[in-house]
């Protein structure tokens, strides 16, 4: 890949453009969350914080292959497979994963927008959108016209056919879709800047103007009510063994009760409402940085999962987080 003579051959935003702008997929999960892949010329930068996660996520890899291996018709678990092999930066394998997913359920919107984004990465050409990765965002379209992954790699298309101006404007009808408090909507300001001014096309009174939709919090599930339901109460024989116990001793006893949910959440991350129950739980403990982290810890995980990462961020919220 040589950039700069791309750029000249090519004019305005030149295959360095395309790349860069390919390179910085948001990866925008349902309207509510997404983060940044950043891909130089020779591989992905991996997105694990640190190698305990990584480790977490293999074993993650490992169980679902296990089950798979046994229930291959499981369209849910192809998808979180997927997901996983994405996070790794398996994205040759992800797309594999998503195309399963998709043929076993094929009106799920996101899994084709998954399955296009995938497409992106694992290819090795740099400065183009595979035909399957652009079929893939178009059937995802065609399910759901409001999937944010699809309209941003839409307007990228268009882009890449050199239609700058259109792809911008595509890129800011996405923006007003964009919740406020969404991480992506930076991304996709980012690149409206970036585009505009490789193409000498003024966007920045447009950007200081442009307007977002609601917090993501708009969005309602049941994250909320989770988070405040009531904890089902203890049996008669828990009652009677905690009055032998003094305050302190009680409190160890809850403490416990709580490390153990979090050791069952390293073994089994993918249990959203552990999740909540864990933050409801240091949250009642008053370890207010420890709900934290579990509540951004649940946010990584299921960083590509809209509906989770919007139950998640409700339970938080309504817990004070």
């Amino acid at each position: 890949m040589t950039g700069d003579k791309g750029v000249a051959s090519n004019g305005g935003s030149g295959r360095v453009m395309a790349r860069w702008v390919l390179g910085v997929a948001a990866l925008i999960a349902g309207g509510a969350v997404g983060y940044s892949v950043i891909r130089n010329d020779s591989a992905p930068v991996q997105q694990a914080a640190d190698t305990g996660e990584q480790a977490s996520v293999s074993q993650m890899i490992s169980r679902l292959e296990a089950r798979l291996a046994e229930s291959p018709d499981d369209a849910e678990g192809w998808r979180m497979l997927g997901w996983s092999y994405f996070q790794t930066g398996r994205y040759a394998e992800a797309a594999t994963a998503f195309k399963r997913a998709t043929t076993l359920d094929p009106d799920t919107a996101e899994n084709h927008s998954m399955l296009g984004e995938a497409l992106v990465l694992a290819s090795r050409d740099g400065d183009g959108l595979p035909s399957d990765a652009r079929a893939a965002f178009d059937r995802a379209l065609e399910l759901d016209p409001a999937d944010p992954r699809a309209r941003y790699f839409r307007a990228v298309a268009i882009d890449l056919e050199g239609k700058h101006e259109e792809a911008i404007d595509a890129w800011f009808d996405l923006l007003k879709d964009t919740p406020a408090d969404a991480p992506y909507a930076a991304d996709v300001r980012q690149v409206i800047a970036e585009v505009g001014k490789a193409n000498g096309i003024d966007v920045a009174e447009r950007l200081e103007q442009a307007s977002f939709a609601p917090p993501s919090g708009g969005l309602k599930t049941d994250g909320a009510a989770t988070a405040t339901a009531g904890i089902p109460g203890p049996s008669a024989s828990d009652i009677e063994a905690a009055r032998s116990l003094s305050a302190s001793q009680q409190q160890d006893m809850i403490r416990g009760m709580v490390d153990r949910l979090a050791a069952k959440l390293e073994e089994d991350p993918l249990n959203p409402d552990g999740w909540i129950m864990l933050m409801r739980s240091r949250v009642q403990l008053g370890d207010m940085d420890g709900a934290r982290e579990a509540r951004d810890e649940a946010l990584r995980l299921f960083r590509n999962d809209g509906t989770t990462t919007r139950r998640l961020r409700e339970a938080a919220g309504a817990l004070g987080l």
